[in-house]
């Protein structure tokens, strides 16, 4: 599938500062979402912990992450943001996509809102 991108609105949860659009890589095998440290701590995104990922080649890394105001095709979410490299592309995660209820049409190759989220496990 080809690479399907998303401007996205980032700032803190509290709002306490000014955050940033960017455009964001949608990447359904990302868990979390990744920017640039220094765009993160500009926005009041503060550190809450490391954690270790590991990159495409099969390498371990550790990366520092907190947590964000994430803002897309009419949606807001909290995410849990990775604090990259610098010049890192900004990525999209799956969890954010899920949470609003988005998904990637492989046909298409774009986002579409799922008309409701699946609450199939629940009975009433």
């Amino acid at each position: 599938m080809g690479a399907v991108r998303v401007t996205v609105a980032i700032s803190n949860l509290a709002r306490t500062k000014k955050g940033f659009e960017d455009t964001f890589l949608v990447d359904t095998g990302y868990i979390d979402c990744m920017a640039p440290a220094g765009k993160l701590k500009k926005a009041g995104i503060r550190e809450e912990g490391r954690d270790a990922y590991e990159l495409a080649n099969g390498q371990p890394v550790e990366y520092a992450y907190g947590f964000a105001r994430v803002s897309f095709m009419g949606s807001e979410t909290i995410v849990r943001i990775i604090f990259g490299p610098e010049g890192t592309e900004p990525i999209l995660g799956v969890v954010a996509l899920e949470d609003v209820g988005i998904a990637v049409d492989p046909v298409s190759r774009t986002l579409k809102k799922m008309t409701a989220k699946s609450l199939k496990g629940v009975r009433h």
